[in-house]
C-alpha cells in the first residue's frame, strides 16, 4: 500500500509533463500551409547606390564573418547591375498584389519577387506610404496563394505568434514568440499602434508576415530595437488592419488619405492631472490648436484634455493619433473633453492630414530691457521679430533666466516662451505677476510653454507664503 502511495507523485508528474507538452503549440502544419504566401523581395540597383539609406548591403558583414573576404580584382568596364536580396513580403491578394515594407524597396530601379515555387517575377511599384513604412507591389500572376487576414485587435499579450521571412537572405526561415505589448507608439510614427513581440527578427525579415496560431496574418514585421543591428528580443510589427487599409488605399488612389484633427497633444503627467482636477493621468492634453483646422473650427482649446474619441477611452495621449488617422476624412466624430474641471462633448468633422509646416525656432534677437519676475524666473516681452519667428500671434513672454524657485522646479528652461499660466495668457512680466497673484497657494497650475518650436505643458506648484 505504501509503495503504491509513493508512486502517486511520479504518476502526477508524468501527467503534468504530458499536459505541458500538449499545451505547447505545434507550428509545423501552420508553416506548411502559410509558407506559399510568403515571398522574397530583391531589388536591382547600380553598384554604390544607397538603396535603403544604409549605403551598403546589410548581408555583407554576415558573409564576411562566415565565408571570409573575397579578394577578386574588380572587373573593368561599365558597372554591372546586380540584384541584392533585401527583405520579405507576402501575397495580400491572389491577383498578384504583394505587401512589404517601404524601406525594403526604397530607391530600387527594379524589384524582383521570388515565389515559393521558385518563380521570379518583376514587380511594379503600385505605391508607398512613408508614415507606415509600407509598399504595395504588383506582379503579373493570378491564382496566387494569398494569406488569410486575422484580427490584430483580438490579439492578447502573451499569445503565440510566428514569423516567416528571409533573415540574412535565408529564405523561408521560421521564428516564433509571443506578443509582448500592443499599441506601442514609436518616435516619428504616431499613426501606427505597433505590436511588440519577442519573435526573432533580423535584417531580411522586414516586410514579412506575422501569423497567429490559426495561420492568419496579424501584422507586418517592420522594425527591431537593437544596439548591435541584430535581434535583441524586441521586435515591432504593423497591425494587419492598419496595413490592409493602407494597401487598399494605395491600390485605389495611389496614396494614403488619413484623418486629421488639427491639434498637437502631449501626455498627462501625475502633476498635470492634479492641476486639471483629474483623479489619475489619462487622456491627451491639447498643447496646440492649428488655426483653421478641424479642432479649431469645432471649438477645441489649448488646455483641453481629450478623454474619449468616438466612444473609445484614451488611457495615453499616444492612443489618439492612430484613431484619428484611421478615420476617413469628412467623418463627424464625438470627443469627450475635460475643460475647466467639467466634461463636455464636442462634435468634430475630421479633416485630411497634410504635410506639417515647420515650426519656428528659439528666439535669438537682441532682447529689450528685462524685468525680474516672480517664482524665481526672469521674463521679458517678445520682440516683433521673435514673435514672427516663433509664429506666435499674441502673448508670450521670453524666459531669460531661471533662479532657484518654483519655476525651475516645474521644469522651465531659459529660452522657453511662456504662453499661458492657469489658462490665462502671459505677455510679459507684469501680466505674469498679476496672474500668479490670483493662483491658489499650495495647488498646481498648468503652464503652457513653447520650447524649440513645440508647445509643451508643465505643472507649476504654486508656493505657499511669500513668492520667491
Amino acid at each position: 500500500m505504501l509503495r503504491h502511495l509513493l508512486l502517486i507523485p511520479a504518476v502526477l508528474l508524468a501527467a503534468c509533463q504530458r499536459q505541458a507538452e500538449t499545451s505547447l503549440p505545434d507550428f509545423a502544419d501552420l508553416v506548411e500551409q502559410a509558407s506559399p504566401s510568403v515571398v522574397n523581395i530583391s531589388a536591382v540597383v547600380a553598384p554604390g547606390e544607397d538603396l535603403a539609406g544604409g549605403g551598403q548591403n546589410p548581408f555583407d558583414e554576415f558573409f564576411r564573418r562566415f565565408f571570409g573576404d573575397r579578394d577578386e580584382p574588380p572587373a573593368e568596364g561599365p558597372p554591372v547591375i546586380q540584384p541584392q536580396s533585401l527583405g520579405s513580403g507576402f501575397i495580400l491578394w491572389a491577383d498578384g498584389y504583394v505587401l512589404t515594407n517601404r524601406h525594403v524597396v526604397r530607391g530600387a530601379q527594379e524589384v524582383v519577387v521570388k515565389l515559393s515555387d521558385r518563380r521570379q517575377l518583376n514587380a511594379k511599384l503600385v505605391g508607398t506610404d512613408e508614415r507606415s513604412d509600407l509598399a504595395l507591389l504588383k506582379i503579373d500572376a493570378t491564382g496566387l496563394p494569398a494569406v488569410r487576414i486575422g484580427d490584430a485587435k483580438k490579439l492578447r499579450v502573451g499569445e503565440w505568434v510566428l514569423a516567416i521571412g528571409s533573415p540574412f537572405g535565408f529564405d523561408y526561415s521560421v521564428t516564433a514568440g509571443i506578443v509582448s505589448a500592443k499599441g506601442r507608439a514609436l518616435p516619428n510614427e504616431n499613426y501606427v499602434p505597433f505590436l511588440q513581440t519577442d519573435v526573432a527578427i533580423n535584417p531580411g525579415n522586414s516586410g514579412g508576415p506575422l501569423f497567429n496560431v490559426r495561420g492568419e496574418v496579424v501584422g507586418v514585421n517592420s522594425q527591431i530595437f537593437s544596439q548591435t543591428g541584430g535581434y535583441m528580443g524586441v521586435s515591432f510589427a504593423i497591425p494587419i488592419d492598419v496595413a490592409a487599409k493602407v494597401a487598399q488605399q494605395l491600390k485605389d488612389y495611389g496614396e494614403v488619405r488619413r484623418g486629421w484633427l488639427g491639434v498637437v497633444v502631449q501626455e498627462v503627467t501625475r502633476e498635470l492631472a492634479q492641476s486639471f482636477g483629474l483623479e489619475r493621468p489619462v487622456g491627451a492634453l491639447v498643447a496646440q490648436v492649428v488655426p483653421g483646422g478641424p479642432g479649431a473650427q469645432a471649438g477645441l482649446r489649448v488646455g483641453d484634455v481629450i478623454l474619449d474619441f468616438e466612444g473609445q477611452e484614451l488611457p495615453l495621449s499616444s492612443a489618439l493619433p492612430p484613431l484619428v488617422g484611421a478615420t476617413d476624412p469628412g467623418t463627424p466624430v464625438s470627443l469627450k473633453v475635460l475643460r475647466d474641471a467639467k466634461v463636455v462633448t464636442i462634435k468634430v468633422v475630421i479633416g485630411t492630414l497634410q504635410p506639417e509646416l515647420a515650426a519656428g525656432g528659439t528666439p535669438e534677437a537682441e532682447p529689450p530691457r528685462s524685468t525680474r519676475g516672480i517664482l524665481g524666473i526672469v521674463v521679458r516681452r517678445l520682440t516683433a521679430e521673435e514673435r514672427a519667428r516663433a509664429q506666435i500671434v499674441s502673448g508670450g513672454a521670453y524666459v531669460q533666466e531661471i533662479n532657484e524657485g518654483a519655476g525651475r522646479d516645474s521644469g522651465l528652461l531659459p529660452g522657453d516662451i511662456l504662453l499661458t499660466l492657469g489658462g490665462d495668457e502671459i505677455d510679459g512680466p507684469e501680466r505674469l505677476a498679476e496672474v500668479v497673484g490670483r493662483l491658489t497657494p499650495g495647488r498646481s497650475a498648468p503652464m503652457l510653454v513653447q520650447r524649440r518650436g513645440q508647445p509643451t505643458f508643465l505643472a507649476l506648484d504654486v508656493p505657499e507664503g511669500d513668492e520667491p
